[in-house]
């Protein structure tokens, strides 16, 4: 198990803005692709509490997220899972007790009532980018495809002045941008009523 402050900048890009970023970093063989498994209740009672559940399927490593919000960024709770133990849980919504389920639990929410909503897969970048790690995503979920640009870093107040440095080197425009999981939502609600 392993326990992280996640402090990250986003902003969605267009295909022509995430090509010129590819270019200028030099990032065209550097792309790895990754899938993530999302989980919430039918009444989405994680996503109420500012939570997001999470399989991640990169390089043939599954691992369990459970992300909540946090005074700065977000808390990130990982575990290892095998494939197994990833498949039962995409399956059959059988979350292994552990400190994620205890988490879980402590919002008044029980594990046995998550289930599989869908999955995302995204073709990933990074590179090393003033203190931080510059990330380039392109993703595919739903009926979607969309490009983004994601910027880690540990120093929030410095981590912003370079994010926004940059964006405004590129001439790109500042863009409201949810987190994957609420454009997955978004789109999952978007495309159900449709």
């Amino acid at each position: 198990m392993k326990q992280e402050i996640e402090i990250e900048f986003k902003n969605l890009v267009t295909k022509e803005e995430f090509e010129l970023l590819t270019d200028t970093f030099s990032l065209h063989n550097s792309f790895i692709s990754q899938t993530n498994y999302y989980f919430d209740t039918e009444a989405l009672s994680l996503k109420d509490h500012g939570a997001a559940l999470r399989i991640r399927v990169k390089k043939n490593t599954y691992t369990l997220t459970l992300k909540q919000p946090h005074d700065v960024g977000l808390f990130e709770t990982h575990e290892t899972l095998t494939k197994d133990e990833a498949m039962r849980i995409i399956d059959e919504g059988l979350i292994p007790n552990s400190t994620i389920a205890s988490r879980i639990e402590a919002l008044g929410i029980s594990p046995s009532s998550l289930t599989y909503l869908g999955e995302l897969t995204t073709s990933r970048a990074e590179t090393e980018y003033e203190g931080g790690v510059l990330v380039l995503d392109h993703s595919h979920y739903l009926s979607c495809n969309d490009y983004e640009l994601e910027y880690e870093v540990t120093d929030e107040a410095a981590g912003y002045t370079s994010f926004i440095s940059l964006l405004e080197t590129y001439c790109i425009p500042k863009r409201k941008t949810d987190n994957k999981i609420k454009r997955f939502f978004l789109q999952k609600q978007k495309e159900a009523t449709q």
